[in-house]
């Protein structure tokens, strides 16, 4: 048996409201084997337990592990040579790209998530290359990187079977292409589609395979409403409802999207779910940028999640999501991080800021996010969004020991005035950094350990990424790359006119989600 004392000057056990959180001046959690035994001072904890080590000082706080329920990659797009393009002409910059190794990738982007108190993360897993046997050797080496790092991953392999490039069928797209780039694109999605049935049967085959590891579950992504059809929606609800299994769908990112929506089914994209059967506490929409009012109420009385990328949304030209909305209507809203944050990279500490500010709407009254909320978007509501659920995402007895330890004097030096009208919360989101994140647990094991990794060999890990991308483009990265240029002005030119009226017009857009 394996026990642990963690202390802090502040120990924060859960966010209660907008503008309270629940808080241990000179706390402790005491953990044992994974679990958390009992909370209160130090003073009592530390006189009643006998822990096998003591992890903090009266000079740190303590907070829940965070949570980022949407995660798609390692290496950036930036990284390996997309630049930041509307969604929809970035979709085609995609087609190029190195492929780095999937453990080694999966290491990089969770070495940074770490580094910023992340302890869980939904992994949405896009296209892979065929044959079959190749989807499911990367997938083992993804769930084998969150391993052995000791992260808490819920994984899922997005699920598209058509519309794989703009938003109509792929036969009508390579239509409007000359004869010879339609040929190379249609080889180009031939050799990548995967049958509907067998994409379904990968679930369960993952699914039987993993889901016993301790800190890994599998869950159901249908991509999106366009990669989707309504063969493969009522598939998924099936799924879900056969094995319990929450799904995650990314959904009306941009105004595109939106109409798209309304073209298919005459209303909005969240109306079309609702008619089959996907909406529910299982469900978590990605994004979300463009609900409408009726959206929001929908999403409200069904407990449907959202989980908002802030970041990304403003990075692709997607919108703002409708957060403020979201949360006055009791809407569970999680936040994730996506491809990558605003400065490239996964900290989720920073996120924050970037939530707590963006939503900063003019005027008085008291609908803006706070630091309290911000943080419990970051924890306890990402918590839901998961297969893992209510096991996680505050500090109370009989969950699990998923902590954050962080230096106070990194956040309140030299000066902080608390007797005022700074919280604590508000110091934590406001002024925390990776630089002062010392140690993170998962179920009590210390993944980091004073800024080092116990686990994985970081340097090592980088280094050997490092070298697998140093050689020069290989046949087929050229070839993709070559295609990517010369189908991007196409995938421009599908979408001129796209947009109806209302949908074009900013009034319209803006009011029809507030």
């Amino acid at each position: 048996m394996s026990s642990s004392l963690i202390r802090g000057k502040y120990v924060v056990l859960g966010v209660a409201s907008r503008h309270e959180a629940t808080i241990i001046e000179d706390g402790a959690v005491f953990q044992r084997d994974g679990v958390i035994v009992d909370v209160g001072s130090h003073e009592a904890l530390a006189a009643k337990h006998q822990p096998d080590e003591v992890i903090g000082s009266a000079d740190d706080v303590v907070i829940p592990g965070l949570i980022n329920c949407h995660h798609h990659v390692g290496l950036t797009p930036v990284q390996l040579g997309s630049r930041d393009y509307a969604l929809e002409l970035w979709f085609a910059t995609r087609i190029a790209g190195r492929r780095p190794d999937p453990y080694l990738d999966t290491l990089y982007s969770a070495f940074e998530m770490i580094a910023s108190g992340v302890t869980t993360v939904q992994h949405l897993n896009g296209w892979l290359p065929l044959p079959l046997s190749n989807i499911e050797r990367i997938i083992g080496r993804i769930i084998d990187a969150y391993d052995d790092i000791g992260m808490r991953a819920s994984y899922s392999y997005s699920l598209r079977d058509q519309n794989r490039l703009v938003y109509e069928a792929d036969a009508d797209f390579l239509r409007r292409l000359p004869d010879e780039l339609a040929a190379e694109l249609g080889d180009h999605l031939e050799r990548d589609t995967q049958p509907l049935d067998e994409q379904l049967a990968l679930f369960e085959s993952t699914r039987e395979k993993y889901h016993g590891r301790e800190r890994i579950r599998i869950q159901l992504a249908p991509a999106n409403l366009h990669w989707c059809s309504d063969r493969a929606l009522a598939a998924l609800r099936d799924l879900s409802e056969k094995y319990q299994a929450p799904m995650h769908m990314h959904l009306v990112e941009t105004a595109y999207q939106k109409e798209y929506a309304r073209r298919r089914g005459g209303g909005t994209a969240v109306d079309y779910l609702q008619e089959h059967g996907l909406l529910g506490p299982r469900m978590t929409l990605g994004h979300g940028a463009w609900l409408t009012e009726g959206d929001i109420e929908l999403a409200a009385e069904t407990g449907t999640h959202v989980c908002h990328n802030a970041s990304s949304n403003l990075r692709l030209r997607s919108g703002i999501a409708p957060v403020n909305q979201l949360e006055a209507r009791g809407v569970n809203v999680g936040l994730g991080m996506d491809e990558a944050g605003i400065n490239d990279d996964r900290d989720m500490l920073q996120e924050m800021r970037v939530v707590l500010n963006v939503h900063r709407e003019p005027g008085f009254d008291d609908s803006v996010p706070t630091s309290a909320q911000v943080l419990r978007m970051a924890t306890a509501n990402g918590a839901q969004t998961t297969p893992f659920g209510t096991d996680i995402g505050t500090l109370e007895v009989g969950k699990a020991a998923d902590l954050v330890v962080m230096s106070w004097r990194d956040i309140a030096f030299p000066f902080l005035d608390l007797d005022i009208d700074v919280s604590v919360i508000d110091a934590i989101v406001l002024r925390a950094k990776s630089s002062g994140v010392k140690t993170v647990l998962v179920e009590g094991e210390p993944i980091l350990r004073d800024g080092r990794f116990t686990r994985v060999d970081r340097e090592a890990a980088l280094a050997e990424l490092a070298a697998s991308l140093a050689r020069p483009a290989d046949d087929d990265e050229l070839r993709r790359i070559a295609l990517s240029r010369n189908v991007l002005p196409h995938v421009r030119k599908f979408y001129d006119g796209y947009l109806d009226t209302e949908t074009r017009d900013p009034f319209y857009a803006r009011n029809s989600r507030h």
